[in-house]
């Protein structure tokens, strides 16, 4: 059976590893050019991977770049596989392969449709995750399940990193096997219940800067939401910007008195920052231009880009 696989992210090597180690090398690999890295937090080069292996990898800005959709043709493949790709494909795309074009979503289709899903599980306090490679068609996430894995998941303690790494390692269970029964001839596809489903908005960077009026707790929830792998949560102090990849509830609620956004504490690496509630979050790890104690650092407001 002839792959080709598409990807360009953490998941994306992970995913290839499994496929190569599992004696279902792709034909192919098509990924990133190297100077659009920074097109995702957690950008993963599969060259050296894909070369380990002996795949030849074609890269590409575009899935939809004619010269990728004709070097992908002339293999008359199977199977795509797209684990790790922020493009829509198009009915062209989805055209070349015999069986079709297989994707892969860090959630429990139909639920969780759409964009940035690992943070919104935590933000929208989600109590069920999942993975799920499903055959992609015209719509958004919305095509028949080939196969699926769905576990429980607490939201009030997860980080994006837990929940990030518990969604790749299940599909990395799936993957072998589909492509094993895809080889004897079967093409498992599930209608999804789109009754059931429900669509995540697009995050961009500005949606992670702090508002330091809103309480402690949802602050952290925030930092927990957007931490590794993807940027972080943002404030601005008077040094410049700050990222906050990890915080805490400070253990001493009514401790500190002060402002929301001031800094109560400097301890070793940790600031302690007033919110909203009146309760502290301890930040843990951060990144960025030292405030002064007493500072008030930045809210939603304030410019960051």
């Amino acid at each position: 059976m002839i792959s080709v696989f598409v990807g360009a992210v953490e998941g994306s090597a992970l995913a290839l590893a499994a496929l190569c180690e599992s004696g279902h090398a792709p034909a192919l690999v098509v990924t990133l050019p190297l100077e659009r890295a920074g097109a995702h937090s957690d950008f993963a080069d599969l060259g050296p991977l894909a070369a380990r292996h002996g795949v030849p990898v074609h890269r590409t800005a575009r899935t939809s770049a004619p010269e990728t959709q004709d070097a992908i043709r002339t293999l008359s493949p199977d199977v795509i596989l797209v684990i790790g790709w922020s493009q829509l494909v198009g009915p062209e795309f989805r055209a070349i392969p015999r069986l079709g074009v297989l994707g892969f979503h860090p959630a429990a289709l139909p639920r969780m449709r759409g964009r940035a899903v690992i943070p919104w599980h935590i933000l929208s306090g989600q109590r069920q995750g999942g993975a799920t490679l499903f055959w992609i068609d015209e719509g958004t996430d919305s095509g028949p399940i080939a196969a699926q894995a769905v576990f429980d998941i607490d939201p009030d303690r997860m980080t994006a990193r837990e929940l990030y790494d518990r969604s790749v390692a299940a599909m990395l269970a799936l993957l072998p096997p589909l492509m094993e029964a895809l080889a004897r001839g079967e093409r498992p596809a599930i209608p999804q219940d789109h009754a059931q489903a429900t669509i995540c908005a697009r995050r961009r960077a500005q949606d992670g800067i702090i508002d330091w009026q809103r309480p402690a707790a949802e602050i952290e929830r925030l930092v927990r939401a957007v931490g590794p792998p993807y940027p972080g949560a943002l404030t601005a102090g008077a040094g410049g910007p700050i990222t906050v990849a990890a915080a805490r509830l400070h253990p001493r609620e009514g401790y500190f008195i002060g402002l929301p956004g001031q800094v109560q504490d400097l301890d070793g690496s940790a600031l302690t920052v007033m919110c909203g509630d009146g309760r502290c979050l301890d930040l843990l790890e951060w990144s960025g231009a030292a405030p002064r104690r007493h500072e008030v650092l930045g809210g939603p407001h304030d410019g960051i880009a």
